[in-house]
Order: C-alpha cells, then sequence, then structure tokens
C-alpha cells in the first residue's frame, strides 16, 4: 500500500531556535512592535480602507483657480473646469510566518516568544517604511502615482543631488551623487515654497551617513551649523528624542534618520547611493486595507504550530511638487 508523505518544511527546533508561544497575547504584542517600528508612516497621510471590499481608490485633484475682479453692473465669473482624480491600486500583501514544533515548544524558554512577535513587527514595520520613501522618486513628475519596479526602477530621474539641490540627477555610469550641505537644503526648501507646499508639517528623512554628517557638524564649505541638535537639547535619558529618530531641527523642519531611505541605483548597477527625502505631510500616503494580524492554527501533520502575521497596504504620491530628493554617497 501507497503512503503519503508531507513536504519538507523548515521549523524551529528543540536546539536552534527555541521557542515558546503564548497565542492570545501575539496580536497585542505584534501590533505594539510594529508601530513603535515605524518612522516614515507616522510622518504621511494614512488613508485607511479597514474593512471595505475593493482594490482600487480613486482621490480627487481640484485644481486650483485664481480668484476675479468683479466689475460694477456685471455678472460674476464663472470657474468652469473638469477637475481630475488620482487612481491607487491596492496590492502588496506580505506575511511572516514560523512553525513551531511541539518538541521545542515543550523544551524552550518561555521568553523566546517575544523574539519571535518582535521579529514579525519589525519586519512588517520595515516593509512598510521602505515602501513609503520608495515613493520620493515621483516627486517633481506630475504624471507619477506609485512606485513600481517595472515601470519606475531606481533611476530618480526627477531627483537632485545633495550638494546643491538644483543639479539633476544623473544615473549614468556610476551617477553623480554628492553629499549633503546647507545650500541643497535652503534650495529644496525654497522649491517647496515656490509651489505654494504649506510649510507646517514638513520633514525630512536622512539615511545614516547623513545623520553622521550632521550630527558631527559638516565643515565650513558645507555648513549646517544653523540646526538645532535633539541629542544635546532639553530630553534626557531615555526621554531624549534622538532615540526615535529624529535627530535635529533645521530650519524649522524636523529632520529623522531611517535606515530604510532609499537605495539607489546606477546604470553600472551599483546600489551605492541613498536618496534623502525633504516632504511635506499631504506629499505621500499609505492606504491600510489590513493592519497587521496574527493567527495561529495547529498542524498536526507536522506536530507544531503555524504562526502568521500578514498585512495588506500600498503607498502613493499624493502630490508630487510636495516634495524634493537629494541623491547621496551611501
Amino acid at each position: 500500500m501507497a503512503t503519503a508523505t508531507y513536504p519538507g518544511a523548515g521549523g524551529i527546533t528543540a536546539t536552534t531556535e527555541l521557542g515558546v508561544f503564548i497565542p492570545e497575547l501575539w496580536s497585542d504584542e505584534i501590533i505594539g512592535t510594529y508601530k513603535s517600528n515605524l518612522v516614515a508612516a507616522p510622518l504621511v497621510v494614512t488613508m485607511d480602507h479597514v474593512g471595505k471590499k475593493g482594490d482600487t481608490v480613486h482621490i480627487p485633484t481640484p485644481t486650483r483657480e485664481s480668484a476675479n475682479a468683479k466689475a460694477e453692473t456685471t455678472a460674476v465669473t464663472i470657474i468652469a473646469n473638469t477637475e481630475g482624480n488620482k487612481t491607487f491600486t491596492i496590492n502588496q500583501h506580505f506575511e511572516y510566518s514560523r512553525l513551531i514544533e511541539d518538541f521545542a515548544k515543550v523544551q524552550a524558554i518561555d521568553t523566546y516568544r517575544s523574539f519571535y512577535t518582535d521579529d514579525a513587527g519589525y519586519a512588517l514595520s520595515k516593509l512598510v517604511d521602505t515602501n513609503i520613501l520608495r515613493e520620493g522618486a515621483g516627486f517633481g513628475d506630475s504624471n507619477f502615482v506609485q512606485w513600481s519596479q517595472a515601470t519606475n526602477p531606481e533611476h530618480w530621474d526627477t531627483a537632485y543631488v545633495g550638494n546643491d539641490g538644483t543639479t539633476l540627477y544623473d544615473n549614468a555610469t556610476t551617477g553623480n551623487a554628492s553629499t549633503l550641505t546647507d545650500a541643497a537644503i535652503r534650495r529644496s526648501l525654497q522649491r517647496l515654497d515656490d509651489d505654494d507646499v504649506p510649510s507646517a508639517r514638513r520633514v525630512m528623512i536622512v539615511p545614516p551617513v547623513e545623520k553622521s554628517n550632521i550630527l558631527g557638524g559638516i565643515g565650513t564649505s558645507n555648513d549646517l551649523r544653523t540646526y538645532s541638535q535633539y541629542s544635546s537639547t532639553g530630553e534626557a535619558g531615555s526621554a531624549n528624542q534622538i532615540r526615535s529618530g529624529l535627530i535635529a531641527d533645521i530650519y524649522g523642519v524636523p529632520v529623522y534618520v531611517s535606515t530604510n531611505a532609499p537605495i539607489v541605483d546606477d546604470d553600472n548597477g551599483d546600489l551605492d547611493q541613498r536618496a534623502v527625502l525633504i516632504f511635506q505631510k499631504e506629499a505621500l500616503t499609505l492606504f491600510e486595507q489590513q493592519r497587521p494580524r496574527t493567527q495561529t492554527q495547529y498542524k498536526q501533520e507536522y506536530l507544531a504550530d503555524l504562526f502568521t502575521a500578514d498585512i495588506i497596504f500600498d503607498t502613493g504620491v499624493l502630490r508630487p511638487e510636495g516634495g524634493v530628493a537629494l541623491i547621496v554617497p551611501e
């Protein structure tokens, strides 16, 4: 008689990865970890579509118009135009799964459960933040809606280089990225001002290489000494904001550091450049159709618990004129 055999599956063993989990607590813990690891998501517009059906979101984009002079005894001037809309697709579904063998569960210490829930929250939050920040490739491009590897490879054609904020980034050969300077920041802020982008709720997100640059004070030619550094102001100990990613304030713009700042590719295929993003909150959006959830199921065929955390979301550019990208070396 033929016998059926389940295919092999990677799992958690007693000798390599210890884990005892308490299912009732997983959901609360992963949401807490997810939120604590998000840097970019709280800084953009979040559109809640939890529980709603469909995969397409239409957002009206009315055109700004000017006021008209009123002449005596004449009718008012009627503004007539067809308002547009942007269409976004929600199609990102990601999961994080672990198979916890009974043998490991019985013998492992309880505290190892927290590692897997924390790791799931970190993995999902890193994914969301990375996707949000990649949308910066669309800053300055009125036709840009959503980033995708297929249609928007990381060439960043509308970005500028970090040393002046005026020269367009060119990814030819090894690219022309340059270190962030005060002049580039001021030029980028002026660019936003010229486009009537509100000054409230503007932020800057930098990669770690520029965190070092800022905290160290960048030499006289690239002077950024006008900023307020949060490592030396106000708050002490664990309350200090430098621990939350907020490292400085430059010209009234909070500066956050994120390891998820976009990696930019050059024509040689070298992923050795990064993007600094300066934007106003309404420039980018996060669509949440299913927030992080956790599920467990006992798999008798493996004598193990299957633990899965997943999320359904997408990201996009609401206002391309609301942000500027500056390309810097890694």
